[in-house]
C-alpha cells in the first residue's frame, strides 16, 4: 500500500522504536492509576511536582546513554561524570568562584571527558565497555582529588548566600509557572536532543552506525565524528545532573551520581532502546524515566522495601531487554511449521 494512503495511526506506529515509546507510555498511566487507587495521595498535586523533578534526572542521563545506545555503545563514566560535576562546581564555588565560571569548567571538564571515550570508541576502536570502564575511574578519581579526598563544604560558605540561593533555585529549588525548574531543564534539553536524533542529518548518521557500522562507513558517515557526538551529548547531560545534585545538597557529594550509569540504560531500554543499536526514540527514553521513577515514587509511597523496588525495577529492564532480543530475532512473525 502507498505510504501516502495510509492512516496517520498507521504511519506513527510504522516509526521505528514508535511501537516500545506508545507500549511505555500505556504502561505509566496504568502503573500510576494502580499506585493512586492503593493510596490516593500518589494523586495530589505535591507529589506530581516532586515525582517530575526527581524524574529530571533519570530523562537527563537516559537521554545520555539512548544516545550512546543508539550506535550501538554504552556509557560506563555518566554517573562518574555526574560526581565529578558536582564536586568541580561546588569545590570552586566554595572557594568564591562565581557559580557561572564554575558551571563553564564543570562542563568543560564533562566535555573532554566526551571526547576521549568518542575518540577511544570511535578512532581506536576500543570496545566501549573497556574504554568508558577506565574513564569511569580516572573521573571518579578526579571528583575524589578535587578537593582533597573529602566532601565540600556549603557553597554558600563561599559565594555567600545569596547568590547559593540563586544558583540552588535555579537547579533544583525554585519553580516557573508553578513547576520546579528542574523540571524545565530537562524538558529544553529533551526537545533539543529530540529533535537532533530525528530530524537532523546527525541523527541519522547515528542510527546507521547502530544499524550496521560497515554500511554506515560505506554510506560516507564519518563514524569517529559522529561517535564522538554521542559521547558529548552523554557529557552535556551528565554535567547537568552533577549541577542538579549540587544545588539539591548545596554542596559537592564525591559519591554523586553513583550508579548513574545503569539508570541512564534503564530508562533508555524500558522505552525500547535497543542496546544491540539501532533502534530507538527518545520519546520512549522520556516515558522510560518516568515509568523508572512513576515506580519509585508509588513503592514508596505504598511502603515497599527499597530491595523490593530494585527486583522490580530490575525484572522489567531484563524484561524490556528480552523483548527486544525476541523481537529482532523474528519469533513474533514466525509461524510454526506443519
Amino acid at each position: 500500500m502507498n505510504s501516502k494512503n495510509q492512516s496517520p495511526v498507521k504511519k506513527l506506529l510504522g516509526i521505528r522504536g514508535m511501537g516500545a515509546a506508545l507500549t511505555a507510555f500505556v504502561g505509566l498511566v496504568v502503573i500510576y492509576i494502580a499506585f493512586g487507587i492503593i493510596n490516593q495521595a500518589v494523586f495530589s498535586g505535591q507529589n506530581i511536582q516532586n515525582l517530575l523533578r526527581s524524574m529530571s534526572k533519570y530523562l537527563l542521563i537516559g537521554i545520555a546513554q539512548s544516545y550512546v545506545l543508539i550506535t550501538g555503545n554504552i556509557d560506563l563514566s555518566i554517573g562518574t561524570m555526574v560526581g565529578m560535576s558536582a564536586m568541580i562546581s561546588a569545590t570552586l564555588m566554595t572557594r568564591g568562584v562565581h557559580p557561572i565560571v564554575a558551571i563553564l569548567v564543570a562542563l568543560v571538564s564533562c566535555l573532554v571527558v566526551g571526547v576521549v571515550n568518542g575518540y577511544l570508541v570511535g578512532k581506536f576502536r576500543l570496545p566501549p565497555f573497556i574504554a568508558t570502564l577506565g574513564t569511569m575511574f580516572v573521573t571518579r578519581g578526579i571528583a575524589y582529588m578535587v578537593n582533597n579526598n573529602r566532601n565540600t563544604d556549603a557553597i554558600a560558605t563561599g559565594i555567600g548566600k545569596e547568590a547559593a540561593d540563586r544558583f540552588q533555585n535555579f537547579f533544583y529549588y525554585g519553580k516557573t509557572f508553578g513547576v520546579y525548574n528542574t523540571f524545565w531543564i530537562a524538558l529544553v534539553a529533551f526537545i533539543i536532543f529530540f529533535f537532533i536524533l530525528s530530524k537532523t542529518r546527525s541523527g541519522r548518521h547515528i542510527y546507521a552506525i547502530g544499524s550496521n557500522i560497515d554500511a554506515a562507513k560505506l554510506s560516507g558517515v564519518n563514524v569517529v565524528l559522529t561517535t564522538t557526538k554521542t559521547y558529548l551529548v552523554s557529557s552535556i547531560c551528565s554535567c547537568i545532573v552533577g549541577l542538579i545534585l549540587c544545588a539539591q545538597a548545596g554542596m559537592g557529594n564525591m559519591e554523586a551520581g553513583n550508579m548513574y550509569e545503569m539508570y541512564g540504560v534503564a530508562a533508555g531500554v524500558i522505552g525500547g532502546v535497543s542496546p544491540l543499536g539501532g533502534t530507538g526514540l527518545l520519546l520512549g527514553t522520556f516515558a522510560g524515566a518516568a515509568v523508572w521513577q512513576t515506580l519509585e515514587n508509588g513503592l514508596n509511597m505504598i511502603g515497599a522495601q527499597v530491595g523490593i523496588q530494585r527486583v522490580v525495577i530490575g525484572v522489567i529492564v531484563v524484561g524490556a531487554v528480552l523483548l527486544d532480543v525476541v523481537v529482532r530475532s523474528g519469533q513474533f512473525g514466525k509461524k510454526k511449521k506443519a
